[in-house]
């Protein structure tokens, strides 16, 4: 049974989903009543780019230009950005727009659909807060352990190969004195994302403490996992930070080891920070030798 123009409109008015209709100007120039609800205001100051008002500032240029974009080639779109509600509160919003037609050719503009997604949005900003390091984005040390302790359990369980890295910033306390926490800020998270830029896709890479990082590669020898931080080392060497007119220089030592027996993930790590720390040691001896 086809639908008459008066049971589309009931449809349209009685959705759940905030409903919008641009024309080939591409102006708004209808919104159902669930997002003038929304918005608390009335047709006559949504139409046009009336509803454009209500974007955040942040996300105004973004939006424009994905709609626009997609308004130009006639496709299809999607995106999520704040707009706000009738209580002043912004709230996150998934925009769908797709291109209509009369006559089955003829294009008439966009209809879009909308839905809040604020919990969605929000919820998922929690988890990567839980996940991330808040200053390099990289891997937190608790979230690192929590998917280090499953790829060491499949390790054991099918007797692969795991190597784990300890990685510390060579003289990092010296550019701290010397330049700042901004500096030393700023150094910490160009290494971490020169190494991270630099893994395979399936290692995992987090922080661990201070300037203190750490590296699990799985189905991995001690040889090729060798090879992989040789490779990070020289990737790091090239790093040159300028600062308040200064220029840093970063490098970093790497203890490497490889499970064998060890029954926990925390012996492993342990080995590797004994590595490290004999790397360093050497370090110093050296320096002072040649002093």
């Amino acid at each position: 049974m086809k639908l008459d123009n008066e049971q589309y409109r009931i449809i349209v008015e009685s959705s759940p989903n905030m409903i919008w209709r641009a024309g080939t100007d591409t102006l708004c120039n209808y919104f159902n009543t669930t997002w003038l609800n929304f918005s608390g205001k009335t047709m006559a100051e949504e139409v046009g780019t009336g509803w454009a008002e209500g974007v955040h500032p942040e996300d105004f240029d973004m939006c424009l230009k994905i709609y626009l974009d997609a308004f130009a080639k006639q496709e299809s779109f999607e995106m999520e950005y704040r707009l706000k509600r009738s209580d002043g509160v912004y709230r996150w919003i998934n925009d769908r727009g797709v291109p209509y037609y009369l006559n089955d050719h003829e294009f008439a503009g966009y209809i879009g659909s909308c839905m809040d997604v604020t919990d969605k949005v929000e919820g998922q900003k929690m988890r990567d807060l839980a996940q991330r390091d808040g200053l390099t984005r990289i891997y937190s040390r608790q979230y690192f352990e929590q998917l280090a302790n499953i790829e060491f359990s499949k390790a054991k369980r099918f007797q692969s190969d795991l190597c784990i890295a300890m990685i510390d910033i060579d003289k990092f306390k010296c550019i701290n004195d010397t330049y700042g926490h901004h500096a030393g800020d700023l150094v910490l998270k160009t290494v971490a994302q020169t190494i991270n830029d630099n893994i395979r896709t399936f290692d995992l890479f987090g922080r661990y403490g201070g300037d203190e990082f750490v590296l699990l590669m799985p189905n991995t020898n001690y040889a090729k996992a060798a090879s992989i931080i040789s490779r990070l080392q020289d990737s790091l060497d090239t790093i040159a930070i300028t600062y308040n007119d200064a220029l840093i220089h970063v490098s970093a030592s790497f203890g490497l080891y490889q499970m064998h027996d060890e029954e926990t993930l925390e012996k492993v790590i342990i080995e590797a920070d004994k590595k490290l720390y004999e790397i360093k040691e050497n370090l110093k001896n050296n320096q002072a030798n040649r002093s």
